[in-house]
């Protein structure tokens, strides 16, 4: 049995680190298994909480505390510490469709909620979770689950991300033939292009891909709806459509010089240079490149993060990174109490990168772009900008700069997706505490129906959204069957 305060006697540790110098030569993800014997100590620190906060799953203000999938976290972390790795990923798989997804894109607010960290450091959840899904992968367990029967029951699933896959895989498991509809080249949705290959490596989400075609999914690829088929096709074709097209219309900043050559929405350069990557053109460039220039990030959330190691990856001359907040606390405040998942300063992977190459965090605080300055040709050269947190006199200052990448987040859906669906502030609105929109057959999950959100939001929406539909679809039948008074 382990020991009762292993929590408090046994120090957190997390997997060691390529080194960025090394890492930034190429494009795999940079974190290094975690050995058996270190496996078997972090799992230990598990308390075993009678009341697991870490898998509460709620929204304490806008915050997310705990996991929204419900992951029986504390059990499977037992499992582990007792060498019972099949029983753990058995249990691992209980609440959740995809663990290498969750244990390599999710920013873990389960540990934000561990209750360990009350009084010491919270357990290496995700840590422990990425090593018993590579372990099922490497040992076999995971194997195509063939539903035994078929409903004849038909349902479209519009988009592949995370809300997509998750409720594809619990509708096919049902036995509905499913059909998802992407209109990228590749499927995963920002898996695949909105989340760069050194965080999680496409041949990963490929391969569950793969496992979900053995299982009976179809996929179609490069069908984009409102152009290569419309709503009213899929609804005529399906007994219900699952609309899980994302919040990707990015916002923008209409201020002077906006029309430049040279400024990107982020995501835009993200999904360039991953296509760029998974197409092998080494030799050439991608059709958005930060080689040899300076670059500036705007937005100081993840998606700026990745652009500056990205942009480090393709030889940037040098890269700033604006943030309109101020530096985050190091510890946790007394604004942001336990479960709470705080808001914390941390030296990400891409700054971590940025100091080794340039010798200095990249990140810049209270900044406001006020303008964008280019030449003759209109080319972006740079920036002005404003100070404006209280301390400041609203101090301005010009940066140079040949490429900007714009990353402050999403306004909602593209509205060329949703013709004849009912929207508001860039969500489709669905009924009260349901997925049901306007139209009867047609349903709506992820970050479509929530706003942009975290990977686990995305696939709970995904799993809820799919027994809403199997009770929708089953029941159509039943009263299709009844004969009429």
């Amino acid at each position: 049995m382990r020991g009762t305060t292993d929590f408090i006697d046994k120090k957190r540790e997390k997997p060691k680190e390529l080194d960025p110098v090394k890492r930034i030569e190429n494009w795999g993800e940079y974190q290094k298994p975690f050995p058996k014997e270190k496996l078997n100590t972090q799992a230990s620190r598990c308390m075993e909480c009678g009341t697991p906060f870490c898998q509460m799953g709620t929204l304490i203000g806008r915050q997310t505390s705990g996991c929204p999938l419900y992951n029986l976290i504390p059990e499977w972390n037992t499992l582990v510490y007792e060498g019972k790795w099949k029983e753990a990923y058995q249990r691992l798989l209980l609440t959740n469709n995809f663990p290498e997804f969750t244990s390599r894109a999710c920013p873990a607010p389960c540990e934000g909620s561990c209750t360990a960290g009350l009084v010491s450091e919270p357990v290496t959840i995700k840590n422990i979770e990425k090593a018993i899904i590579d372990k099922a992968f490497d040992k076999g367990w995971v194997k195509p689950r063939i539903p035994l029967k078929r409903t004849g029951l038909k349902v479209a699933v519009v988009g592949s991300g995370p809300a997509g896959l998750t409720a594809s895989d619990d509708l096919n498991q049902l036995g509905h033939s499913v059909t998802v509809f992407e209109k990228e080249d590749r499927f995963g949705g920002l898996l695949m292009y909105g989340i760069p290959n050194m965080k999680i490596e496409k041949k990963y989400v490929q391969r569950r891909v793969d496992l979900l075609q053995k299982e009976g999914i179809e996929f179609r690829a490069n069908v984009e709806i409102g152009k290569d088929i419309s709503l009213e096709d899929l609804q005529q074709e399906f007994d219900a459509v699952l609309l899980c097209i994302g919040a990707e219309k990015q916002r923008d900043m209409d201020i002077e010089g906006r029309h430049l050559h040279g400024i990107y929405p982020a995501m835009e350069y993200l999904k360039a240079s991953t296509k760029h990557f998974l197409n092998n053109q080494s030799n050439t460039e991608p059709s958005i490149s930060a080689k040899g220039k300076k670059v500036i990030v705007i937005g100081g959330g993840d998606t700026g993060a990745d652009c500056v190691a990205t942009a480090i990856r393709q030889g940037c001359k040098s890269v700033v990174q604006f943030g309109k907040h101020g530096e985050l606390p190091k510890e946790r405040t007394d604004d942001q109490p336990w479960p709470l998942n705080p808001s914390l300063f941390t030296l990400d992977y891409a700054y971590e990168e940025s100091f080794k190459v340039f010798g200095e965090d990249p990140r810049k605080y209270y900044i406001q772009t006020t303008k964008f300055l280019g030449d003759d040709q209109n080319n972006v050269t740079g920036l002005e900008t404003a100070l404006f947190n209280e301390s400041s006199s609203n101090q301005n200052q010009c940066w140079e700069a040949d490429l900007v990448l714009i990353a402050i987040g999403f306004e909602g859906v593209q509205e060329s997706y949703t013709t004849g669906i009912q929207t508001k502030n860039g969500r489709i609105e669905t009924l009260p505490n349901k997925f049901q929109t306007n139209e009867e057959n047609i349903f709506a999950a992820g970050d479509a129906k929530r706003g942009a959100s975290l990977i686990v939001w995305a696939m709970q929406e995904g799993k809820k959204a799919a027994k809403e539909i199997d009770r929708y679809i089953l029941r159509k039948a039943i009263e299709s069957q009844q004969p009429s008074a």
